[in-house]
């Protein structure tokens, strides 16, 4: 699972657990005054402490309209009852009859924000007869218990542009000013990355320039061609600080990926590595090869391959550009 995908889960599963059951509780309540909206609105707004960070209750019919007001802790706008909203991303394609469910992130009428809403049948006996809902701000969700963090990832592949694959055998490399002094380039990277404090390159080799993001302002790249990379007074731009605590590569594998990087761009004239790129922090490896094929590979994962496993001897059935 990646990180996008972990990280909204346990949002949501964070939110499932301070919710449900108060909601399932607050549904079996309301059967009683279902039909008062008075009643309802009383009802609604006592229990809006049962759930934490909550901007907003409500209860609507089968149809999808509004029966009760808009309820706070501190309001209960009245004006909103008969509101027909059905056509909300949360009612629209599919109603909650089975039990609890978390709707996407949708943009709120009301406070025009990003928010979501959970929601519960109300049952009498074997029928529903309509749903609570309950808003939540995305920007005041409860934190998870336990906070996603991008470890290890599998091998990710991306086809690229067809037009560039279906041309593949008719191009061949075209020497850049880089290719002339790899060798000078791929030690300077290096010793960048292990003595300078970049945490984040990018090299793009056909185009004879690297950009680099540094840990003293990661929020910031800067761009640097051939002759600037190759410039003694580069020191003086990048000063010399240690390793990131927060890197969890070595020295000595920070200059095996470097060196891989040159033997996959020298490794074959058709087949040949486009750009690459190189993150300390969460030791992935990016690839784009002369087919428009990219690759994001955990570093060690990466090493554990020679050129064979890359070009297996036959350029038209490389792994670079399969998938």
């Amino acid at each position: 699972m990646s990180w996008f995908e972990q990280t909204i889960r346990e949002k949501k599963q964070t939110l499932r657990l301070l919710t449900a059951e108060p909601m399932a509780e607050l549904a079996r309540a309301c059967v009683t005054d279902w039909n008062d909206s008075d009643k309802l609105d009383i009802l609604l707004q006592k229990n809006i402490p049962l759930l934490p960070h909550c901007h907003l209750i409500y209860a609507v019919d089968m149809q999808g309209r509004l029966i009760s007001s808009n309820i706070n802790a501190d309001n209960v706008d009245i004006s909103w009852r008969g509101t027909d909203l059905s056509d909300r991303p949360y009612l629209k394609t599919s109603l909650p009859y089975q039990g609890y469910t978390i709707s996407q992130v949708y943009v709120s009428r009301q406070t025009l924000k990003f928010c979501i809403s959970v929601m519960h049948p109300v049952r009498d006996g074997m029928t529903v007869s309509g749903f609570i809902a309950a808003d939540f701000d995305v920007e005041d969700l409860p934190a998870s218990k336990e906070n996603a963090a991008e470890k290890d990832q599998e091998w990710k592949q991306y086809k690229g542009d067809p037009a560039i694959r279906s041309t593949l055998f008719m191009q061949e490399r075209a020497l850049s000013a880089m290719d002339r002094c790899l060798d000078e380039v791929t030690d300077i990277i290096t010793d960048m990355m292990q003595h300078h404090g970049i945490f984040h390159t990018k090299i793009h080799f056909s185009s004879s320039r690297a950009s680099f993001w540094s840990m003293e302002d990661p929020y910031t790249y800067h761009i640097n061609t051939v002759d600037e990379l190759t410039n003694p007074d580069r020191c003086l731009a990048y000063p010399r600080q240690p390793l990131s605590e927060r890197a969890q590569v070595s020295h000595d594998d920070i200059a095996q990926v470097l060196n891989l990087f040159k033997a996959l761009r020298n490794a074959d004239e058709t087949i040949y590595l486009r750009s690459s790129s190189f993150n300390l922090v969460n030791g992935i490896v990016g690839l784009t090869f002369s087919c428009d094929g990219s690759h994001y590979v955990p570093y060690r994962e990466f090493l554990s391959k020679n050129i064979e496993f890359w070009f297996g001897g036959n350029p038209q059935t490389e792994k670079s550009c399969s998938k």
